[in-house]
C-alpha cells in the first residue's frame, strides 16, 4: 500500500533536494506535483486541496526559500502534513472496563471476521483473554470460518447455534465471559454486501443495549474511495471510535486512508496484512508518514525485533561469531531470524535507503533468491558438515553441489565468502577485547554476511 503514492513523492523529493536554490516557481512547481501525486493515489479531492494548502501556508509562514536548507524545511513541512492528515499520533484501543467490548464493524467481504480473528491474537499476545462471540446470524459460514479461526489460535469462542436473537446471544456471551474470566469481548456483527436499513438498525439495537468500548470499522484498502462513502455512512449511524485497514499488502494506491481519516475525523487504529492469521498490528500516522517519503521505520523494525527474535539465541550467536565458531547450522538460524520480521520487501521499506522503488523491488528479489540457495545448500549438507565447515574437502562440496542440484562454483563462492565473514568476526572479537573496561565505545563494525 502508498507504493505509487511513495514513489511519487519521493521523486518530487530528489528533484527538490537537486535544486541548488529554492525559488518561488519551483516551490511551486513542487506544490504541483505534489497535488498531482495524491490525485493519482485516489485521495479525494477535498483532501487534496486543504493539504495543497496546508503546506502552501506552512511554506510562507517559515519562509521556507529564505530558510538556511529550504528544500530540507519544505520535505520537513510536506512530512508534518502527511502524519496531521494520517491522525498526528498513535490512537490506542479504549480497553478500561472489565469485561470490554469491542464491536466489529464493516461491509461483507471487507475482512470482518479474519480481523477479528488477528485482532484476538493480538490482544491474547498482550496477556489478555479475549473471546470471540459469532453475530452474524445470517451466514452460517461466518460462524464456522470464526469458530475454526478461534480453534486453529487456541482462542475462548462463543456461538448458539440455530439463534437468530443476536442481543440474546450478546447477553449470554457476556455471562459467558464473566465466568470464564474473559477480559475483551470481541463482537463479529453481521455484514451486508451494501449498507441497508435492516443492517443498521441491529448494528444500533447492538450498540444501545451495552456498553461498546470501541465500534471499529473493518475498511478493505483495495475497494479505494467507495470505502470514504461506507466510513462516513457508519459513522454518522453508529459514531466509530476508530478504523481498522486490511489488504495493506495488496496493489493498492493507498489514497482512502488519507481520505477516511478527513471525512469521517476518526484515526486508523490497526491494521492487517494478507490472509494468514497474524496479529494486527498498531497505526503510527508518523511512521507511515516517513515510510511514505523514503525515510524508513527503524522503530517499528526494532519493535518487531524485540518481539519475534530469541534474545538468548542471538547472544549465543554472537559469542560463536566472535570466536570464529560459527557454524552452517548457525547460519540457518540466523536466516530465520531474519525471516521472522517478514519479507525482504518489508525489511527495505523499514530501512531511510533513499533508493527507488525498482531497486527495491530487485534487492528484496535478489536477496530471497540467495537466501533460498544458501537454504538448499545448508540443508544438502549432512549434520556433522553444518557443525563443522572446516571438513568441507573437494568430494564433499562436489555431493553438495549435486544434492542440491547448483553449480559448484556458486557453492565454493558461497564458502569462500562464509570464511571471509568468519575470518572478520574472530577479528571484531579481539577488538571489542581491546575495548573491555575502556571509557568510550567501541567502533561498530558490521558483518558482511554472504548473500
Amino acid at each position: 500500500m502508498f507504493d505509487n503514492l511513495s514513489e511519487r513523492l519521493q521523486e518530487i523529493i530528489r528533484k527538490t533536494s537537486a535544486n541548488a536554490t529554492l525559488t518561488e516557481e519551483n516551490m511551486q512547481d513542487a506544490l504541483r506535483e505534489i497535488r498531482r501525486a495524491l490525485l493519482g493515489a485516489d485521495v479525494s479531492l477535498n483532501v487534496v486541496k486543504s493539504f495543497i494548502s496546508s503546506i502552501k501556508d506552512k511554506a510562507e509562514g517559515e519562509n521556507v526559500v529564505q530558510s538556511t536548507n529550504p528544500s530540507q524545511t519544505l520535505i520537513k513541512i510536506v512530512n508534518d502534513e502527511l502524519t496531521k492528515l494520517l491522525g498526528e499520533k498513535q490512537s490506542p484501543l479504549n480497553l478500561n472496563t472489565n469485561p470490554s467490548i469491542i464491536m466489529m464493524l464493516g461491509l461483507q467481504g471487507s475482512g470482518k471476521t479474519t480481523s477479528a480473528a488477528k485482532l484476538a491474537l493480538k490482544l491474547k499476545k498482550e496477556g489478555k483473554t479475549p473471546l470471540l462471540v459469532a453475530l452474524d446470524v445470517y451466514r452460517p459460514a461466518a460462524i464456522l470460518q470464526l469458530k475454526t479461526l478461534a480453534n486453529e489460535n487456541k482462542i475462548d469462542f462463543f456461538a448458539i447455534e440455530e439463534e437468530k436473537d443476536v442481543i440474546k446471544i450478546a447477553k449470554k456471551s457476556l455471562e459467558f465471559a464473566k465466568e470464564h474470566n474473559n477480559t475483551i469481548l470481541i463482537f463479529d456483527t453481521a455484514g451486508r454486501l451494501q449498507i441497508d436499513s435492516d443492517m443498521m438498525a441491529e448494528l444500533m439495537l447492538i450498540n444501545h443495549s451495552f456498553n461498546i468500548n470501541e465500534k471499529l470499522l473493518v475498511v478493505d484498502s483495495m475497494i479505494g474511495q467507495a470505502a470514504v462513502e461506507v466510513a462516513v455512512n457508519f459513522n454518522e449511524q453508529l459514531g466509530l471510535d476508530g478504523v481498522i485497514l486490511t489488504k495493506l499488502d495488496g496493489d493498492t494506491k493507498g489514497g482512502c486512508a488519507l481520505s477516511i481519516v478527513y471525512a469521517t475525523n476518526k484515526p486508523i487504529k490497526l491494521i492487517g496484512a494478507g490472509e494468514k492469521i497474524e496479529p494486527l498490528e498498531d497505526f503510527y500516522p508518523d511512521r507511515m508518514a516517513n515510510r511514505i517519503l523514503g525515510m524508513g521505520d527503524i522503530v517499528s523494525l526494532v519493535e518487531k525485533a524485540q518481539k519475534n527474535i530469541d534474545v538468548k539465541e542471538a547472544k549465543e550467536l554472537e559469542k560463536k561469531m566472535l570466536k570464529a565458531e560459527f557454524s552452517f547450522e548457525d547460519f540457518l538460524k540466523i536466516q530465520k531470524q531474519i525471516k521472522a520480521l517478514g519479507s525482504f520487501g518489508g525489511i527495505l521499506s523499514m530501512l531511510p535507503l533513499g533508493i527507488s522503488k525498482n531497486d527495491t523491488e530487485k534487492i528484496s528479489h535478489e536477496g530471497e533468491k540467495q537466501f533460498k540457495k544458501i537454504e538448499v545448500f545448508i540443508q544438502s549438507m549432512t549434520p556433522e558438515e553444518r557443525k563443522n565447515p572446516n571438513i568441507l574437502n573437494a568430494s564433499r562440496k562436489k555431493r553438495i553441489a549435486a544434492g542440491s542440484g547448483m553449480d559448484i562454483n556458486e557453492l565454493n563462492n558461497f564458502i569462500a565468502q562464509f570464511e571471509t565473514m568468519r575470518k572478520m568476526m574472530k577479528g571484531l572479537g579481539g577488538i571489542k577485547n581491546q575495548f573491555k573496561g575502556k571509557k568510550g565505545k567501541m567502533p561498530i563494525m558490521p558483518p558482511k554476511f554472504p548473500f
